[in-house]
């Protein structure tokens, strides 16, 4: 049955993502302020259809840390490709920090860079980071509310990885509070897995680290929130049966 829902839901997947690329390219032709209005619809689209193919439901905690509007600095565990579209459902305006090759898929790529992601070539050393500090400086001006994945990669549950420098620098050059999150998307959407397993992802959000907090501490307590969330997510890897 898993391996049913896994195929059906591909095939949604897929398939609604090449219409509403066509669809809000032209829609967006004449009107780029759109582009993100359809990238948040098709994330809850996304989110209904594996809830209903697969039985994956979210649970979101932390709620009253969650912003509701203004910019914000959202630093998130990185465990699935679900992590890339569920923000669009939980926030006003979202703006991810992504990688620069999804902007070279055809169609999907020209509609991603309208709806004001910030892309970083991560193979341009210092330069990537200027680009990264100029652009958050755009998403502060838009009242945008930034989400990157300061592990720099998708993880496996149970299995933390090294926090990259651009949180600690993102956060110094915004002046915002940074929100810790951490997440078990891993254990039912896996990385590069084909099967989705059912159960309840949940996303916790933890208490703000403070505006101008030290980089040293800042680090600290990220990898301590990080830590402590995979942590727990290891407990329930054994308990998964495929």
């Amino acid at each position: 049955m898993t391996l049913l829902r896994s195929a059906l839901f591909n095939v949604y997947f897929f398939g609604l993502t090449a219409v509403l690329t066509v669809a809000g390219t032209l829609r967006t032709l004449g009107a780029p302020e759109r582009s993100l209005g359809v990238a948040m619809v098709w994330a809850r689209l996304m989110v209904a259809g594996v809830r209903v193919i697969c039985g994956i439901r979210i649970e979101v905690s932390g709620r009253e840390w969650l912003p509701t509007g203004g910019p914000a600095l959202i630093a998130s565990v990185h465990q699935s490709a679900f992590d890339t579209l569920v923000w669009l459902t939980l926030l006003p305006r979202c703006c991810y920090v992504l990688k620069q090759e999804l902007l070279r898929i055809p169609l999907l790529g020209t509609l991603i860079g309208k709806t004001g992601m910030i892309a970083v070539d991560r193979s341009a050393g210092s330069a990537s980071l200027r680009h990264l500090l100029r652009e958050a400086d755009r998403a502060v001006r838009e009242a945008r509310q930034i989400v990157i994945f300061p592990e720099g990669t998708r993880g496996v549950p149970g299995q933390p990885l090294a926090l990259q420098p651009g949180i600690a620098a993102l956060a110094a050059r915004t002046g915002l509070p940074v929100i810790p999150v951490v997440t078990d998307s891993g254990l039912y959407w896996g990385r590069r897995a084909f099967k989705k397993r059912a159960g309840v992802i949940h996303i916790r959000l933890c208490p703000p680290i403070a505006a101008g907090t030290p980089r040293e501490i800042l680090m600290r307590k990220l990898d301590l929130e990080f830590q402590a969330g995979v942590g727990a997510a290891s407990e329930d890897v054994d308990k998964l049966v495929d």
